[in-house]
C-alpha cells in the first residue's frame, strides 16, 4: 500500500497540483540516481524511450522553468518506482500507466522539450543503450 500512496503523490505532483522545494530536491536526487539503471533494465520493453530520455534532459536543464521541471521530475520518479499502480514486471502492460502519465505531462510541457533535449537524448541512447543492427 505504501507504493500505491507514493505513486498517487507522484501522479498528483506530475500534474502540477503540488510543488514544494524539498519534494522537488528529493525527486531530482532520486531521478539522477536511479533513472539510467532502471532504463537499462527495461529499455527493450519501454516503447516511449526517446520521449522518456528527452524528458529527463529537460527536467535536469536549469533553463527549464521550475514548475515544468517539477512536473517532469515527478513523472520520471513515477517511472523509477519499482511498484507503482501497475507493476513494471507485468511485461508491456506494466509500463502502460508510466506511458500514460509521461504522455500527459509531456503534452502539457511539450514546448519546453527542445530540439537540444531531444538531441541529447539521441546521443545518450546511442551511448548508454546501443541499438542493435
Amino acid at each position: 500500500m505504501i507504493a500505491f500512496n507514493d505513486a498517487s503523490r507522484l501522479r498528483e505532483a506530475a500534474l502540477g497540483r503540488q510543488l514544494s522545494f524539498s519534494a522537488f530536491a528529493e525527486r531530482e536526487r532520486k531521478v539522477r540516481r536511479d533513472f539510467w539503471a532502471k532504463l537499462k533494465r527495461f529499455a527493450g520493453r519501454v516503447p516511449f524511450v526517446d520521449d522518456l530520455v528527452a524528458a529527463y534532459y529537460c527536467a535536469l536543464d536549469p533553463a527549464t522553468p521550475l514548475r515544468v521541471r517539477a512536473m517532469l521530475l515527478a513523472a520520471l520518479a513515477y517511472f523509477i518506482l519499482p511498484t507503482d499502480f501497475i507493476p513494471d514486471i507485468l511485461g508491456g502492460l506494466g509500463f502502460a500507466d508510466d506511458m500514460a502519465l509521461l504522455t500527459a505531462v509531456t503534452g502539457l510541457v511539450s514546448s519546453h522539450i527542445t530540439p537540444t533535449h531531444r538531441a541529447a537524448a539521441a546521443r545518450a541512447l546511442d551511448k548508454e543503450l546501443p541499438r542493435s543492427t
